[in-house]
């Protein structure tokens, strides 16, 4: 009795562990995405994802794999998806577009559609694609049609010709066509073709293509779309209507201006422009009235906004009309992670701290690593979570300190080593916490040589030098940044030159520097669209601008959303010949 309670009890389970999985999907996590990211691009709540993977409220690693709670409603829906409802497909082994496409039922190039970066080295084992729900359109037409068809009949006695056309609503000719021998006379027994009219539903036949045909579709590379003239729109607030103008404003001017450097180096090469230039002020009222102007409809490529609001305005009218939008400032928009068309310059700090954090191993993981928490504000707790979980994962040991002014040179002096290197990584990147450790930390270096000391911060640590840089150089310092210029590099002081020479002003001390930025942003993406065409995506790891102040290295998050700039400098304050070194931090 026992054995068959077990039994039914297991196929019970079974049955319900199988309704569960036909409800769900997997995802597995890549560096830098979070669990709020992961939800956005799939449309789903936090909790969904904490509800099925409770283990993810304390930390999340790359290469996990998530259970992910399938939605049959409308996920990302925008003007560009309007009534497109998605669900969400994890490619299995041996299965191919052709394949999707049975099961599913919908047109293969429906699916490539809804995947715009899908191709043959993005249809791979376990990443996963929309699969958008059967348009009308996609399924067969059925129309009523009227048919005739012959049935057959045996005469009877006394039935006439006059009697068989009354009987049957047919003319004497039709009968006769149909049966020859009728024109000699009826008789009774005769088996006669009566042609009879019905109404029919009749379905159209659906060719289907051949299997080799549809799987070619993830190698097919359409022509590069050519353009003579690149077009440009630069939407930002710059708030003319305002009589004072912000430190933001001063900022996004000092953008338009090195974007017109751009456009004039480029001017020069050969290359022909048109610019258009709109204030959105704040919010989103005026932005609307801008984006109904027909001339934005036409523009190559979209630059600017600044708040979410404006950003997913604009992103959608991008996708609407196939534009390029490009977001160079803010690091915190989610459109990104549903629109094929959103590039982001500005790395999300979940990415730029993932990768900081691996480069972070692979130059200290044989060092004697300390943390120092100076409670100051400007933590950077989310990138110390992150290395240390790497270290952890690695079994590399690490020590931390928390600061004491009266005591910190001794309790530093304590836990440094002779036998190898030491780094010291304050966990706050605010000036008042690296001012409270690099004094001490400089004398217990100077007085004792045979430390081998470097200290590790982090990209703000750029705005400090006027004050710290003898400092940097004396602790051998490096930091993490994805936005650096050196104002000793040829480039640099070049457009520096030019800069001042055009707009009479020096650049604002700020990070990034706005007019660098603007400079190079034009001259990645003026160049990508004047020699790979409207279609640059296609030709990304071929683009090989070096930037002034930033790199280029475009990532897409999934197969159906858009691009993040993951680039990565580690910055070297050389304490051998003082100089000032840029390492371009590779995947």
């Amino acid at each position: 009795m026992n054995k068959i309670l077990t039994c039914i009890l297991t196929i019970l389970l079974t049955i319900t562990t199988n309704a569960q999985d036909s409800n769900i999907f997997y995802h597995i996590i890549e560096r830098g995405q979070t669990v709020y990211s992961i939800a956005i691009m799939y449309g789903v709540g936090v909790e969904d994802i904490y509800r099925l993977n409770p283990e993810t409220r304390e930390v999340i690693k790359a290469g996990d794999k998530l259970r992910i709670p399938q939605i049959d409603a409308a996920t990302t829906v925008t003007a560009a998806q309007e009534d497109r409802d998605y669900v969400y497909h994890t490619i299995q082994p041996k299965e191919t577009l052709y394949s999707l496409s049975i099961r599913y039922e919908i047109p293969a190039e429906k699916i490539i559609q809804a995947n715009p970066g899908l191709s043959v080295a993005t249809f791979q084992i376990g990443k996963n694609i929309r699969i958008p729900s059967v348009e009308v359109e996609d399924l067969p037409k059925t129309e009523i049609q009227t048919v005739v068809k012959d049935i057959e009949y045996k005469v009877e006695k006394k039935e006439t010709m006059y009697r068989l056309t009354r009987k049957f609503n047919i003319t004497a000719e039709e009968l006769i066509e149909k049966n020859p021998q009728l024109a000699k006379g009826v008789k009774a027994g005769m088996i006669i073709k009566i042609p009879v009219r019905t109404e029919e539903s009749v379905t159209e036949k659906i060719q289907v293509p051949k299997e080799k045909d549809v799987n070619a579709l993830l190698t097919t590379s359409s022509k590069a779309k050519k353009v003579d003239k690149v077009k440009v729109a630069l939407l930002l607030p710059f708030m003319t209507d305002e009589y004072v103008h912000s430190s933001n404003t001063m900022r996004f001017i000092e953008y338009y201006e090195g974007l017109l450097l751009a456009v004039d180096s480029l001017k020069n090469a050969g290359i022909s422009f048109e610019l258009v230039v709109r204030d959105t002020g704040k919010g989103t009222q005026k932005l609307k009235q801008v984006l109904q102007e027909e001339k934005l409809k036409n523009v190559h490529l979209i630059i600017g906004a600044l708040e979410s609001d404006q950003i997913s305005l604009i992103a959608e009218f991008a996708e609407k009309n196939k534009i390029k939008h490009i977001i160079p400032f803010t690091s915190k928009n989610d459109d990104v992670l549903n629109n094929y068309y959103v590039y982001q310059v500005n790395t999300p700090h979940s990415y730029l701290y993932a990768k900081a954090s691996q480069a972070a191993y692979g130059m200290f993981y044989d060092y004697n690593i300390v943390f120092v928490d100076t409670y100051d504000t400007d933590d950077k707790a989310e990138f110390v979570k992150q290395f240390k979980l790497e270290l952890t994962q690695k079994n590399i040991p690490f020590k931390d300190l928390v600061f004491r002014a009266e005591s910190f040179t001794n309790d530093i002096h304590s836990l440094l080593v002779t036998d190898k290197r030491n780094v010291v990584i304050p966990i706050s990147s605010s000036v008042d916490a690296l001012n409270k450790i690099r004094t001490p930390l400089r004398m217990v270096v100077e007085a004792n040589p045979q430390y081998m000391l470097n200290l590790f911060g982090y990209p703000t640590w750029q705005t400090y030098v006027r004050d710290c840089l003898d400092d940097f150089f004396v602790l051998d310092t490096y930091i993490y940044t994805n936005f650096y210029a050196d104002n000793m590099a040829n480039n640099v002081s070049r457009f520096n030159s030019k800069y001042k020479s055009w707009f009479s002003k020096e650049l604002i001390n700020s990070f990034p520097k706005y007019g660098i930025l603007g400079f190079d942003t034009g001259m990645y993406f003026f160049e990508a669209i004047n020699k790979y065409g409207l279609d640059f995506e296609k030709n990304l790891n071929k683009i090989k601008y070096k930037g002034i102040q930033t790199q280029f290295d475009f990532e897409r998050v999934n197969n159906w959303g858009g691009f993040i700039n993951t680039n990565l400098f580690i910055v070297h304050y050389n304490k051998k010949d003082y100089s000032i070194v840029r390492h371009e931090i590779k995947k």
